[in-house]
């Protein structure tokens, strides 16, 4: 990894972007909405097509389709494809909500992260990284961006100033 990499990995690691999610929402019912679904409980799978919502807690995805996978009645992983996919969630004591956007976005339940992939972007409290892929690690407090194709392998970020009332725990 390159220096530029480095120092930019550790510019987005202590940057207060993204706060833990509300603990709250492993615990919420799953709703979705769509045109169609199937769903095959020996597998533990269900897929749903055509204007895709789903909703658990501040948990929000609108996709063009979504895979939900189970592991004894626990949500494992989501996978989904859009154009482009939708998606916020509310961090535990934040005023707002995360939000962000990609062609495909994979949220991994169990370890509390979420892959946004071709032109994707997410931003909060005025923050935003955009690229071709990001990888945003909810408990980590983590983002790390990278980007190839139409970006030449070049991200972006728009850091806001901290306000001291901002950077007071």
């Amino acid at each position: 990894m390159s220096s530029r990499h480095n120092l930019l990995f550790v510019i987005l690691f202590a940057l207060p972007l993204l706060a833990n999610a509300l603990e709250s929402d492993r615990e919420q019912p799953i709703h979705v909405h769509a045109d169609w679904a199937e769903m095959d409980r020996v597998k533990g799978i269900s897929l749903y097509r055509g204007d895709v919502v789903l909703d658990q807690g501040s948990l929000h995805i609108e996709a063009d389709w979504v895979r939900v996978y189970h592991q004894n009645d626990e949500l494992e992983y989501i996978e989904s494809e859009g154009r482009p996919v939708r998606f916020r969630q509310r961090p535990e004591g934040a005023a707002e909500d995360v939000e962000g956007e990609a062609l495909q976005l994979d949220y991994y339940a169990l370890e509390d992260r979420i892959q946004l992939r071709q032109d994707a972007w997410v931003q909060h409290d005025g923050d935003r990284f955009s690229g071709e892929q990001i990888d945003y690690d909810i408990m980590g407090n983590r983002v790390n961006a990278s980007s190839e194709g139409k970006y030449s392998g070049r991200i972006h970020a728009i850091i806001q100033p901290r306000s001291d009332e901002k950077k007071r725990p």
